[in-house]
């Protein structure tokens, strides 16, 4: 049976296997062979996962019809296996940047969850997705999480991409895996983190709330996650940074920024809901809270994406404006700072 490697590298939505053929192992066809050895799959998906590159034999890419030999190493990278709950369509609209017969774009609004789970299993952006690509195959297929690629956390705004056939979910899944894919975030954070700085630390769960996720520095626990940042504005009490991933670990640049003493403004998960930086004075404290409430979560949001295109080999780039809130936001702290005789 396959054995699962550690290191998944965007957000678990899909699955990587590590596979030592025995020694009396007969001649078989790669995808005959996989499929009597990992769960809950199918031939088809091996298949895609090959045509796309997903299958390494001895560090060599290989196809469907490739013959397994005894003591060949191989590895596979597969989407994450089929849905355990029914998910229905549901017409929620959607902004789409971008779409053409292999992938979409999507520009997320904050407080839409990405995919069903626990709590959740309507209003997602699955759902919505399900509705609108009804007449793909690849939404039909009994999936939870068709076409996802990687995500972002349901109070996080910004961009995603999104396979509308295996192969491009295949295709894509390796780019993002392989760390090829580009990331960059906008984040308004406490205090001022420095001009510019890389963050290393496996995140894994908080083991005082499974919810959370925790910053390991030595490497006790966790995978390996790394958080590169640069300083955009310096805001007085607040900094706006950009984040650029090289990981897609869940809540990384939360959980990163955190570790910093740096958390991102309101976020409540990770110590940024509270007043850190500034002054014990009414007028200040006030002008925090009327901060908040214009920004009721964590102030991130999914600026840039790029990838090559899975048919083409183009590479694709996509930026996403700042959304009103966070625009507000930032356009409150800039005239603190250039009147601080206002408050």
């Amino acid at each position: 049976m396959g054995r699962k490697d550690d290191h998944i590298d965007n957000g678990d939505l899909f699955e990587h296997y590590r596979i030592e053929a025995d020694a009396g192992q007969k001649a078989l066809r790669i995808d005959k062979f996989l499929v009597n050895r990992i769960d809950n799959t199918s031939r088809t998906r091996i298949q895609n996962a090959a045509l796309a590159g997903n299958i390494i034999v001895n560090d060599q890419q290989v196809k469907p019809n490739y013959k397994v030999k005894p003591g060949d190493i191989i590895q596979i990278l597969l989407a994450h296996p089929p849905r355990e709950k029914e998910i229905l369509p549901e017409n929620l609209p959607l902004d789409i940047t971008y779409e053409d017969d292999s992938l979409l774009v999507v520009n997320k609004e904050a407080g839409m969850v990405v995919h069903p789970g626990v709590g959740n299993y309507t209003g997602t952006l699955v759902n919505a997705l399900m509705y609108h690509l009804r007449d793909i195959p690849l939404f039909k297929t009994g999936e939870q999480r068709p076409g996802l690629v990687h995500r972002i956390d349901k109070n996080t705004s910004g961009l995603l991409v999104i396979a509308k056939t295996e192969f491009a979910l295949n295709n894509l899944g390796r780019q993002f895996y392989e760390h090829s894919a580009g990331r960059k975030y906008i984040a308004l954070v406490w205090g001022n983190p420095g001009e510019r700085g890389t963050v290393t630390g496996n995140i894994g769960r908080n083991p005082r709330n499974r919810k959370l996720m925790h910053v390991f520095p030595d490497g006790s626990d966790g995978k390996p996650a790394v958080t590169h940042y640069r300083l955009i504005e310096d805001l007085s009490y607040v900094s706006l940074i950009e984040c650029v991933l090289e990981t897609g670990r869940t809540h990384q640049i939360r959980a990163h920024m955190s570790y910093l003493k740096h958390p991102l403004f309101n976020d409540p998960d990770y110590g940024g809901d509270k007043i850190l930086r500034g002054t014990t004075f009414t007028k200040y404290q006030q002008f925090v809270r009327n901060c908040f409430s214009i920004l009721p979560r964590q102030a991130l949001h999914a600026r840039y994406l790029s990838f090559n295109h899975p048919v083409s080999g183009e590479r694709m780039e996509f930026e996403s404006e700042l959304p009103d809130d966070m625009n507000r936001l930032i356009d409150k702290w800039r005239k603190y700072v250039s009147g601080r005789d206002e408050l």
